[in-house]
């Protein structure tokens, strides 16, 4: 039985740490109904006396406002760019994950590590040469680049993580659909899918995040809106003269609305275990 000064204890670090965990985000939520003027106060105002959601309606329907238009237009290239990584990655990723776990084969973990090196290398290390070839191509500033771009990073870590996942799964699974008369795709999409679907959507959440919060390569890479990632557009809110402190907190707020539903849409899933309704090895 916990002692009630051990119980004190923890919901006081429990407390901090939610406080300096959300305290940002309060701040930007705040900053971004607030005034321009009432921002640039001395001493700093942490509750405004009066609110507006006008940037907000400018984003979602003002066509005339420039630095709205940005946002809309940018905010949907860095959704397209982001769904169609995350798709990509999980089924090119995922396979082969697959094979790396359950296929004995010469340098198959060596292969395992080689692509976490590839996953580590830091990108400034190689944009220079990347830069030169779609320049080449004639690829420049489009969406496709973007998606091939983040597809380097993104899937050698679907295969790192994946894999982990794959490898407990038991072989008389594999045994018992070989019996019932599946073939080998059939084994992964009816029976080795549901099982680890937990790590399926857990590897979805974080690949849609390394896309959508990508920007280096969107700041080289594009230089127009039509194919600028959001993460771009919100840096450029910061004028050479003035910086519009309430539109870049807006866009803060915007830019993380998807990622936070698609963690609540899946986190029943998440916290489901690996073992429902299987056994491990």
């Amino acid at each position: 039985m916990k002692s009630k000064s051990l119980s004190v204890v923890q919901c006081t670090f429990g407390i901090m740490v939610a406080f300096c965990t959300l305290a940002p985000f309060a701040w930007l939520f705040i900053s971004s109904i607030s005034y321009q003027v009432d921002l640039q106060e001395v001493p700093i105002r942490w509750l405004p006396h009066r609110i507006t959601f006008e940037r907000y309606i400018n984003i979602f329907t003002n066509s005339k406002n420039e630095i709205a238009y940005a946002f809309r237009i940018s905010m949907f290239n860095s959704l397209k760019v982001a769904a169609s990584v995350t798709l990509i990655a999980l089924v090119i990723g995922g396979l082969a994950a697959h094979v790396f776990a359950k296929f004995d084969f010469k340098f198959r973990q060596g292969f395992v590590y080689l692509f976490l090196f590839t996953y580590m290398i830091p990108s400034v290390v190689i944009v220079i040469p990347l830069y030169l070839f779609f320049q080449k191509l004639g690829m420049l500033d489009t969406k496709f680049t973007l998606t091939v771009l983040d597809l380097t990073f993104a899937i050698p870590f679907v295969i790192w993580i994946m894999q982990s996942y794959f490898r407990h799964l038991s072989k008389d699974f594999y045994e018992a659909s070989a019996l019932d008369g599946c073939s080998r795709l059939q084994t992964l999409w009816l029976v080795v899918v549901p099982i680890v679907r937990p790590g399926i959507l857990a590897t979805t959440i974080f690949v849609f995040l390394l896309s959508w919060d990508e920007f280096f390569f969107s700041l080289l890479f594009t230089s127009s809106l039509n194919a600028k990632s959001i993460s771009v557009a919100i840096s450029e809110f910061s004028g050479k003269h003035a910086v519009d402190f309430g539109m870049v907190a807006t866009g803060g707020i915007l830019a993380a609305l998807p990622p936070l539903l698609i963690a609540i849409i899946f986190q029943r899933f998440l916290v489901s275990g690996m073992t429902a309704g299987g056994v491990k090895e």
